[in-house]
């Protein structure tokens, strides 16, 4: 090769200069950074198509399958204010015992007639009454004698009130236990961490499957006892996946009853829906 052309020449060229440039090692060397580059660019798109399809197809899924929550209603419950009993009515009065005739003794005195002002009871009178220092009608004395009043005390004891017992399950309090955000945040919950495709996947066919999951949160917020009392037959693994994600969940707010935290039997539906194809 001439001088000149030697610094202008490419590598492949000085390497093959007087050899046969067409027994194909030459070509294959020349033509190599474009095959590869082919070759990688091949390769992104045929991954990017797969990934489009797997995205295209799981949202079509999405679409066919939903999860719907019926979150059960927390309503305050007003408890009615408990009146205080009105005491008991006092006992009916006894019955006076009946009057006794009393004459007015009045001593004897000497006196003029003008000056008499009240004369004194005949003889008779004063052996058939009894002799007091007043006149009174009433009955002859026929030597009864007359019970005894008795004093009553005045105090009315008032209604023993009955103590709660604090530490059982409450199925109604004055404030439901809550989900840290509340209903919604609950339900946003539920929606982002339910398998979608469990009814389908179990082979159910189109239509609505309500689970209905029964727990227990105690006075510290803690879930436990979390139980599926309902599933429907065509979707038994729509049970075990409610129970799994219940289970997982944060501490809630607990109930309260008369101003203490209480354990409350908190109950959930659950719904997992197949559209159709």
């Amino acid at each position: 090769m001439d001088i000149n052309k030697i610094q202008n020449a490419d590598f492949l060229d000085i390497l093959f200069e007087g050899r046969n440039k067409e027994y194909g090692a030459y070509e294959l060397r020349k033509t190599y950074n474009r095959r590869i580059i082919i070759a990688i660019s091949g390769m992104v798109v045929a991954c990017l198509l797969f990934l489009l399809s797997q995205i295209m197809a799981k949202g079509n899924d999405n679409d066919k399958n939903k999860i719907i929550v019926q979150d059960v209603q927390l309503e305050d419950i007003k408890t009615e204010e408990k009146k205080p009993e009105p005491p008991p009515p006092p006992p009916p009065p006894k019955p006076e015992p009946p009057k006794v005739e009393i004459t007015k003794f009045t001593p004897p005195k000497i006196v003029k007639d003008e000056e008499v002002k009240e004369p004194p009871p005949p003889q008779e009178k004063l052996e058939e009454t009894k002799i007091g220092t007043i006149n009174q009608e009433g009955k002859k004395d026929e030597g009864f004698v007359a019970p005894p009043v008795e004093q009553g005390t005045g105090v009315v004891e008032a209604p023993k009130k009955v103590e709660e017992d604090y530490d059982k399950v409450f199925t109604k309090v004055e404030k439901e236990a809550k989900f840290p955000g509340g209903p919604e945040g609950w339900k946003r919950y539920l929606e982002r961490n339910l398998d979608a495709n469990v009814a389908a996947n179990d082979g159910a066919p189109t239509g609505n499957y309500t689970v209905k999951v029964q727990f227990i949160v105690d006075k510290e917020g803690n879930i436990s006892n979390v139980q599926a009392i309902e599933v429907p037959k065509p979707c038994p693994s729509c049970g075990p996946e409610a129970v799994k994600v219940i289970k997982k969940g944060p501490k809630w707010e607990p109930a309260v009853q008369n101003g203490r935290n209480v354990i409350y039997q908190a109950i959930q539906f659950v719904t997992f829906q197949v559209a159709e194809e």
